[in-house]
């Protein structure tokens, strides 16, 4: 039987903070993708939550992937999600790519729609994605795993007063960092100083999530290390941040693009070996499929208590400064190729898990 065509649904956009970001990460992955290999059907959604035809996407694709802007609009005819992604066929295998960061998008919103639609889509499940995007929750299942961290405080933005402010200062020590607890590419971030910033900072942090993370200022450098993979994940090298402003913050990842980005990084050999065991421990125990950026401080100067985990992405940007595709082509996997298997790993997947739950 011949392999079925494949229909890559690539959705885009959303109604968080990070919906430009996901514009442009849809763009060059709409570039990448082998037009021989698939059919590409790009879906917006809008700010507002409204499911989108981008017809300017798809004249562009029907002109060549060369014609595609940088960034994606999101504009065009309304869609009803469910029919958007329909089952595939025996002629067409449909593979839905999320690249819609940030809360109703990477924290398993828009993955517990496409279970319920029945079609694989790269990257984790409902449970994994929503831990990955849950910073509090994230770093207490990262502590259960053994991996070391920073030390941090979080609260409900209800919890958040006076008397919080105190334990922070009080346990925690200034200069801290203030985040929100589900969002990414570091909007909303904060770093406080004294207690009038953090006192702002909070404020900040609450008006983008229930939840908040308080956590301490660590002098570290910043190591990320991309993995691949679904129950037989493997880690690429890994990469360092060095941030040209005070921390690696919104601006200085996508505005100013001035930080540097080294891949590989400089570590020792032991670090280097140590900090990819740690990503695949990570990324098992937080329950991350398909792909995840894994980040970590280092921490050298005084207590000097070497790596410790920061976060994982399970829908890092896929934008042409973004690490993931970076590190993964220091690793002997081009962007293209990098498509390709993610689309595998997602079908995969799929058909190992699609009986479970079910009658026999």
């Amino acid at each position: 039987m011949a392999t079925p065509r494949i229909r890559l649904v690539v959705l885009f956009g959303g109604v968080s903070a990070e919906h430009d970001v996901s514009c442009v990460s849809a763009s060059h992955v709409l570039r990448a993708a082998d037009p021989e290999r698939y059919d590409l059907v790009p879906v917006g959604i809008t700010r507002d939550g409204e499911w989108v035809l981008p017809e300017g996407a798809v004249k562009a694709l029907a002109e060549g992937p060369a014609a595609l802007p940088e960034r994606l609009q999101v504009d065009g005819p309304t869609l009803e999600p469910l029919p958007t992604v329909l089952p595939s066929t025996e002629d067409e295998q449909v593979v839905v790519l999320p690249l819609i960061h940030g809360p109703m998008g990477e924290d398993g919103t828009v993955q517990g729609l496409l279970e319920l639609a029945g079609v694989p889509y790269v990257g984790s499940g409902v449970l994994g994605s929503a831990l990955g995007m849950d910073k509090v929750l994230a770093r207490t299942v990262a502590a259960s795993a053994g991996l070391p961290q920073p030390r941090w405080l979080s609260a409900r933005d209800i919890e958040v007063d006076d008397g919080f402010a105190d334990r922070v200062v009080d346990e925690l020590g200034l200069p801290v960092f203030v985040k929100p607890a589900n969002l990414g590419s570091s909007v909303g971030i904060t770093k406080a100083h004294d207690r009038a910033e953090l006192v702002a900072a909070l404020h900040t942090a609450t008006s983008y999530d229930e939840w908040v993370l308080v956590e301490e200022a660590v002098t570290a450098r910043e190591i990320e290390v991309a993995v691949l993979g679904n129950a037989a994940p493997r880690a690429s090298v890994p990469g360092e941040i060095v941030p040209s402003h005070e921390f690696y913050d919104y601006d200085d990842k996508y505005l100013d693009g001035a930080a540097d980005l080294l891949v590989p990084s400089s570590l020792p050999d032991d670090v280097t070996d140590e900090v990819r065991r740690l990503a695949l421990v990570a990324y098992r125990s937080l329950r991350c499929d398909g792909m995840a950026r894994v980040d970590f401080f280092y921490e050298e100067a005084e207590p000097a208590r070497g790596l410790m985990f920061n976060e994982v992405n399970t829908i890092p940007g896929f934008t042409p400064i973004s690490m993931y595709p970076r590190l993964w082509a220091a690793s002997g996997v081009p962007y293209a190729e990098l498509v390709d298997e993610l689309v595998r790993l997602a079908v995969e997947r799929h058909d190992h898990r699609k009986d479970f739950g079910r009658p026999r």
